[in-house]
């Protein structure tokens, strides 16, 4: 957080991110680079849509882990051994993304299975009788989503699609079939573990553009990656220059039965399209990189506009839940970065990824001016 040194050791403060959780994290954001290299393998609609049913079904249940241990902190050594094997069955999941859709749909499905499962024992563990309640309606839930998964695999074509696509309404339908006020956020450690997840995931975008590099590294292509990892930077600044601090006081504000209804909104649902974003771009700049100096194809120029587009309409809705800011300059980027994709159709990549860049750092540097006007900090 802004202002903080955060403690990452196993026996932390309990209001910060323990070094277990942010090693979960680490293991969890493999996801991201898989589903980054489905997207870029087969940047279509139909490669889109499998991204995102693969991606809304495995994000519900890493969120779901971030309720957990803000709810039951992985202190005993019975608990951190149930996290790590947490972290084997997301593992899993993310060795069978680039195949969910043909033959690695039963490793997912028993990967999904391993998760959901150990999610549920681990919360049961909990000695709040509020906690113990509020699993007992929720995990069911959860159990009969994973059951659909793992069904999934003995099916083809859109049998297969179907039920992925029922998993992924019934997990975000949930929240609303049960009673969301038994659960108790703490704060700083809710917003510290998502920042972390974005932080992370930003990081591994770049870096696995950088592996897509290859050997061959023309001056052009240098400058390329260089322009994107810019942009990745200020995707990153307009997030962590203080928006993770007005979250976190934004939920300690709320009154305590409105509070997880706010930190599924802003962290669950708007975490979507803002990771998800991630991903799009990421998928964009490895196709980008390839032919940096011609004129992208469709899918590329829409992939890098779509891509920041999404993350920064995100933004957007995390502001509106919380009430934490200023709409009006995020919604003109929201609409400028997507006007880039017919730079990047007409002139080249490299020219759609400079624009970009000076878009989102023109946005910041307005935000900048106009919270000293307005006392934002």
């Amino acid at each position: 957080m802004k202002g903080r040194t955060p403690s990452y050791s196993a026996t932390a403060d309990p209001n910060r991110v323990s070094s277990l959780e942010l090693f979960f994290d680490l293991v969890f954001v493999f996801t991201i680079t898989q589903l980054t290299s489905l997207l870029a393998r087969d940047p279509s609609i139909t490669g889109l849509a499998q991204v995102v049913l693969v991606f809304g079904n495995v994000w519900w249940m890493y969120g779901g882990y971030a309720w957990l241990t803000n709810a039951v902190p992985p202190v005993e050594v019975g608990l951190r051994l149930l996290l790590l094997l947490g972290m084997g069955g997301f593992l899993l999941v993310a060795l069978a993304i680039p195949t969910v859709f043909g033959g690695g749909a039963l490793a997912f499905g028993i990967g999904y299975m391993l998760v959901t499962l150990i999610h549920t024992w681990f919360f049961l563990r909990a000695s709040q009788q509020s906690i113990l309640s509020a699993m007992a309606r929720l995990g069911p839930f959860n159990l009969v989503t994973a059951g659909l998964l793992l069904v999934a695999a003995f099916t083809n074509g859109p049998a297969r699609w179907i039920l992925f696509s029922v998993g992924f309404v019934l997990h975000w339908l949930t929240p609303y079939l049960i009673q969301q006020s038994n659960f108790r956020i703490r704060s700083a450690h809710f917003v510290e573990r998502h920042g972390l997840i974005l932080l992370i995931a930003l990081g591994e975008s770049v870096v696995a553009v950088g592996i897509g590099l290859g050997t061959n590294l023309p001056a052009g292509r240098i400058m390329a990656a260089l322009l994107g990892l810019g942009l990745a930077a200020a995707l990153w600044w307009l997030y962590f220059e203080g928006e993770d601090a007005r979250a976190e006081d934004a939920l300690e504000r709320a009154p305590q039965e409105r509070r997880p209804w706010l930190a599924l909104n802003a962290f669950g649902y708007v975490f979507l399209p803002i990771l998800g974003g991630i991903v799009v771009i990421a998928a964009g700049l490895k196709l980008a990189l390839v032919h940096y100096d011609e004129p992208a194809t469709g899918s590329t120029a829409l992939l890098l506009a779509g891509g920041v587009a999404l993350y920064l309409a995100g933004l957007v809705l995390f502001r509106w839940f919380l009430h934490i800011g200023p709409l009006w300059i995020r919604l003109l980027l929201t609409v400028l970065t997507f006007l880039t994709a017919i730079v990047g159709l007409r002139v080249s990549a490299i020219a759609q990824i400079g624009l970009l860049l000076a878009i989102v750092v023109v946005g910041i540097t307005g935000e900048s001016l106009l919270a000293r006007r307005r006392g934002f900090s």
